[in-house]
């Protein structure tokens, strides 16, 4: 899809590297994904509001971004699927950023409480989550590039749209009360709540390396 009209003065290159570069803008952002990269956690990224809310805000226009301390940290080790691995990453990452609500979850055990067969990476555990665009996540790669993790895709959040996944379908009431607990129609009045998709497969590749590297490219505002 293309970039939402009135987003910015910039044109991307593709709707991910937007993305992208509304967190290489953000020297917060940055330095918390290059501790958590530092930690070397498989298959990791910081998802959930830490890139829906971005992009919420700047389709909102609201420019510098409302501060949010919540920091969702995901990764996938089924050969350590613990919970002390967990605290000792958060108390790591507090120790880094003691302002922030760090959650460390490591995703080859959310399936449990979930009642679920084992999930399969940390992209595939995202698509047991309630709501679309909360399924997205970003890293840092080896060589700075910033990777972008989307199982349904980046069109719901860009079209400031929200839907149930198709697991959220099937927990309506649960969806419902989320939204209403987060204040979501309160804080981002633009957006349009719509209904699941037909089941047609998840967006592939779950995984897209973007061109934003920090320091380089366009502005996204």
């Amino acid at each position: 899809m293309s970039i939402p009209p009135g987003a910015g003065p910039g044109a991307a290159p593709d709707p991910m590297s937007w993305i992208a570069a509304l967190v290489a803008a953000d020297a917060r952002a940055v330095a918390q994904l290059r501790v958590v990269r530092a930690m070397s956690l498989p298959d990791w990224c910081i998802a959930a509001g830490f890139l829906r809310d971005r992009v919420w805000d700047a389709l909102h226009g609201l420019a510098p971004r409302r501060e949010r301390n919540d920091v969702d940290v995901l990764f996938f080790d089924p050969a350590d699927a613990g919970r002390d691995r967990e605290a000792d990453a958060e108390a790591r990452l507090a120790r880094a950023f003691p302002d922030a609500a760090w959650e460390v979850r490591n995703q080859a055990r959310m399936h449990v409480a979930k009642g679920l067969p084992p999930h399969l990476d940390t992209a595939h555990a995202m698509t047991f989550w309630l709501e679309t665009p909360t399924a997205i996540g970003i890293r840092f790669d080896a060589d700075d590039a910033l990777a972008i993790v989307a199982p349904f895709g980046v069109d719901d959040p860009l079209d400031l749209a929200c839907r149930p996944t198709p697991w959220g379908a099937t927990r309506r009431a649960e969806y419902e009360a989320r939204i209403a607990a987060k204040r979501w129609r309160a804080n981002w009045p633009r957006l349009r709540f719509e209904e699941p998709r037909p089941r047609t497969g998840l967006a592939a590749p779950a995984w897209c390396r973007t061109d934003q590297r920090v320091g380089t490219g366009f502005s996204p505002l």
